[in-house]
């Protein structure tokens, strides 16, 4: 015993009598292996000499991509053999948009930018319904889930096992004996919240289920990046489910710590919902390996019966992209805006280049509207989106929290004519980081009722003006900049 702790006690030794040198090896390594964009490379550097050795572990968990090329080369190629024949397919008709809608005639650039870049389609024949509130999402998904007769394609980043699930659940099960083909995909994360042997039991009664980059040691999982923040239900290959619930309890005001959960969801009907399940069937192929599906079994012609006309793309983003999309997506939109900005996001820790925007804006008569939560559900998060909302508030945007229990809508909305709801966060985590999927929606009526639903939430909400922003107290000051610096490690 005596000569373990004498050798903990050299160990210990030697490590804090080479701080200096380690230090000087890790900034090396942090400075000049990978390109990082300047800020976040002094803000990794400024962990580390406040927090030595520490602190490059943490780098190495939460910073550092150097795998990341190798880990998405299969998904990557997968991405450009899809993108190129939906090109292909598409093109006249993208180009054909500004003719065809007057409203949209500024947006024809944006929708060929998606095109390119990403292969996002523009289909017109969609009927979208927005959702608003938990329950209603829950009991319309679940009324869609009963009707299925082909398949059910389930994708969450967050999935819980408590009575949300258990209810949607049962629901599967009982379609699964119907013959209906079942799957769900989880985040290796967001799904550390239900116990291997619940995935075990329900592959064993016919659901299939896979994990999107699993924990290496039991729930411990030292990938903190490039998580799967996708929240995706494709029934049928029909009707689609995108936006910002997860499943769990919280999200229908369970949880007395949040209280009302407010987020936006949508459900669409149409041609969009093949791109739905395209992404499904992408990041299931990726995730699942030997476990892969086809695209042309699962790829149904929409109905068009209806005639519904709603002219929309879904763009997706991730560390397997070339491009921001999403993040691209909002800053064209905000350098476009003439008349004004609704911006609704839990978390709003802007680039450079979005902030400028913003700020370039408000200074330009744009009548720039933005709402957060009134509550933290990550500390250090809230108070990097408090300075950057109260350094807008300063320069006379309108900037509020919301008070009604916790916001979780993610998007934006310009000049009552175009708005970009989805999964994205409006910031460096969701642009770059994370697999996000967003619809954007060309479209006058559901872009004004999409500010309606921000007009409504006004009353429950309370503006940060200049003097409340400036009479905040030394505590929150403090917060705010210690949450600042951490900000592009975020």
């Amino acid at each position: 015993m005596e000569a373990f702790l004498q050798g903990i006690q050299i160990f210990s030794d030697f490590i804090f009598g080479h701080l200096v040198v380690m230090n000087l090896v890790f900034a090396i390594a942090i400075v000049f292996f990978q390109r990082r964009d300047p800020k976040s490379v002094w803000a990794w550097l400024l962990i580390l000499y406040f927090i030595p050795v520490l602190g490059f572990i943490f780098y190495l968990l939460v910073g550092t991509d150097m795998h990341k090329k190798k880990m998405f080369r299969t998904k990557e190629i997968e991405d450009k053999l899809s993108n190129a024949i939906r090109r292909q397919e598409t093109l006249l008709r993208c180009q054909e948009l500004p003719d065809s809608y007057a409203d949209m005639k500024d947006y024809g650039d944006l929708v060929l930018y998606h095109l390119q870049t990403s292969g996002a389609i523009l289909t017109e024949d969609n009927d979208v319904r927005f959702i608003v509130d938990g329950r209603e999402k829950f009991r319309l998904l679940m009324e869609d889930m009963k009707k299925a007769r082909k398949s059910i394609h389930i994708q969450y980043y967050i999935i819980k096992d408590d009575e949300v699930f258990t209810a949607m659940r049962e629901i599967l099960l009982e379609k699964v004996r119907e013959g209906v083909e079942v799957r769900i995909l989880f985040d290796g994360m967001g799904g550390r919240f239900v116990r291997k042997k619940v995935w075990r039991e329900l592959e064993a009664q016919g659901i299939e289920t896979a994990e999107f980059f699993p924990p290496i040691f039991g729930k411990l999982n030292l990938r903190i990046n490039y998580r799967n923040h996708r929240k995706i239900v494709v029934i049928d290959g029909k009707i689609g489910y995108v936006g910002g619930f997860n499943v769990a309890r919280e999200y229908v005001g369970l949880d007395e710590k949040f209280g009302y959960w407010r987020d936006t969801h949508m459900r669409i009907t149409g041609s969009s919902v093949s791109a739905l399940q395209a992404r499904f069937i992408l990041d299931w192929n990726f995730a699942a390996k030997k476990r892969t599906l086809p695209f042309e079994k699962y790829m149904e012609e929409p109905d068009i019966r209806s005639g519904a006309h709603c002219p929309m793309q879904i763009v997706t983003s991730g560390p397997d992209s070339l491009v921001q999309s999403i993040r691209n997506t909002y800053l064209r939109l905000i350098h476009k805006a003439k008349h004004s900005i609704y911006i609704q996001t839990p978390y709003f820790i802007p680039d450079e280049a979005i902030m400028s925007a913003l700020m370039i804006a408000v200074r330009s008569g744009v009548e720039v509207n933005i709402m957060i939560p009134c509550k933290p559900d990550h500390p250090f998060v809230y108070w990097a989106t408090y300075s950057y909302v109260g350094e807008l508030a300063l320069q006379g945007a309108n900037c509020y929290t919301y008070n009604n229990g916790f916001l979780h809508a993610k998007g934006i909305v310009v000049d009552e004519l175009v708005l970009s709801y989805g999964t994205a966060n409006m910031d460096i985590r969701s642009f770059s980081l994370n697999f996000e999927v967003n619809a954007i929606i060309y479209d006058r009526e559901k872009a004004r009722e999409m500010t309606e639903y921000f007009k409504e939430d006004l009353k429950y909400s309370r503006r940060i003006t200049r003097d409340v922003y400036q009479g905040r107290s030394l505590l929150i000051r403090f917060k705010e900049q210690v949450s600042r610096l951490l900000s592009p490690v975020l």
